[in-house]
């Protein structure tokens, strides 16, 4: 998918949201379990209850990767039933050496098929790089997070420049808006008009919406740029929206949601 596919797709769904499917077993309601595969029963409700409304799924690869073979069949499964519709983010902050990376990307971009892999880039250029020679695919490299040790080294300065300036500032020669996104957290919407002086261009994935508390308006009109430029994606606020035999129903209400509050915002930023 390209980047102007994507804001295509925006466009047609007036919704630039990402589910993000952080299936847990143990947080699943009971009446799923009585299945083979009820990780995949409950994200097949999930999809089919959201996929209107979204443009994006996020699995996240741990709460598959700890179920050991059964939970990645769970994660093949769930990507081949959500197809080509939608851009597939497989959120698994890989970064290693080049061999390695070569064949994290293989495993990814081949075996399972997404579109896009999140990675760390603290061991450089030639970690990130194999996944870049995947024509159609992208690198979704984190560059400031959500999560409160984020303080603990992005904010660290030198010679006035942050460190996650200086990640965006490095990174970006190493591939192109077409081929490669960042990991900037809602729970920084000061920081994106920064972060938009380094890199205009480039399509953000935005975690921290819903139950990490991050404000979708600040976000959106501190951050958007002229193809949209956001995936904001929310997890568990919409998946774990409900518990009962009704949740898919209340996953499309949370859904619901937050797609009309995005369909303003993009009529703002695009009438």
């Amino acid at each position: 998918m390209t980047r102007n596919d994507l804001f295509q797709l925006i466009k047609k769904r007036k919704s630039y949201l990402s589910v993000g499917l952080d299936t847990d077993i143990n947080r699943i309601p009971e009446h799923l379990k009585r299945y083979r595969d009820p990780i995949y029963q409950f994200n097949k409700r999930i999809i089919d209850a959201t996929r209107d409304l979204c443009v994006a799924y996020k699995p996240n690869l741990a709460f598959y990767e700890a179920m050991g073979p059964k939970g990645m069949e769970s994660f093949a499964k769930t990507v081949e039933y959500i197809g080509d519709s939608h851009f597939i983010i497989a959120d698994a902050k890989r970064g290693d050496i080049g061999n390695t990376s070569r064949l994290y990307a293989k495993a990814f971009f081949e075996t399972y098929n997404v579109d896009s892999v999140t990675i760390a880039p603290y061991m450089g250029v030639d970690s990130v790089s194999p996944f870049l020679e995947f024509e159609g695919k992208w690198v979704i490299l984190l560059a400031l997070t959500s999560n409160k040790g984020s303080r603990d080294f992005q904010f660290m300065k030198e010679n006035g420049e942050q460190l996650f300036e200086k990640v965006l500032k490095v990174s970006k020669g190493w591939g192109s808006a077409e081929n490669l996104m960042y990991v900037v957290g809602a729970t920084h919407p000061e920081m994106f008009l920064t972060i938009r002086k380094h890199v205009p261009d480039h399509f953000l994935l935005v975690p921290g919406i819903g139950a990490q508390g991050g404000d979708l308006q600040a976000v959106s009109r501190n951050g958007m740029n002229d193809k949209c430029g956001l995936l904001v994606n929310s997890s568990r606020g919409i998946i774990y929206a409900g518990n009962g035999k009704d949740f898919a129903k209340k996953a499309k209400v949370a859904t619901k949601k937050l797609q009309s509050e995005m369909e303003v915002l993009l009529e703002e930023k695009f009438s």
